[in-house]
């Protein structure tokens, strides 16, 4: 079963029509989008490094982690709205382009993986999980994470 009539009905749509014949809008919402990514970016490092021992040290990873979640569900929110958006202005464009694959794959596997493994260690007792393990967990983090960055940064040159 093929994505493209999909794709191409999303390009058909009024929002992509809208935001394709527009000049402002399309740069906009990659503006917001982008500082939606650069906000989640923070927002994943502070508790990643402070997983791995490093950063704010004065605060449990937990307690951290709680405090932070409104900003990471929140920024998510961001980007995945934009994100949607800036797709209908041209997926058939999309539907060719390996580097979106590779962003979609990064982001379904960072945001299955900041819900369930991730969030698991993070509401551990910190005595119950190795020093190695949540090294490996916040590294994998970052790695997922930074792939979209990068995935979404290689769409405009694929």
């Amino acid at each position: 079963m093929s994505l493209l009539p999909f794709f191409q009905w999303c390009e058909a749509s009024a929002v992509g029509t809208a935001i394709r014949n527009s000049q402002w809008l399309f740069p906009v919402i990659e503006a917001v989008h982008l500082l939606g990514l650069a906000l989640m970016g923070g927002v994943v490092l502070v508790v990643d490094m402070r997983l791995m021992g490093l950063g704010v040290r004065r605060k449990p990873v937990a307690a951290l982690a709680r405090e932070i979640e409104p900003w990471l569900i929140g920024t998510l929110i961001v980007m995945l709205t934009t994100g949607l958006l800036l797709y209908t202005s041209e997926p058939t464009k999309l539907y060719y382009n390996g580097a979106f694959w590779m962003k979609m794959w990064f982001l379904a596997s960072a945001i299955i993986y900041t819900f369930t493994v991730r969030r698991t260690v993070l509401a551990a007792d910190e005595t119950r999980v190795s020093p190695a393990w949540k090294t490996l967990v916040a590294l994998i983090s970052i790695t997922l994470w930074a792939g979209v960055g990068i995935g979404g940064r290689a769409i405009g040159f694929y």
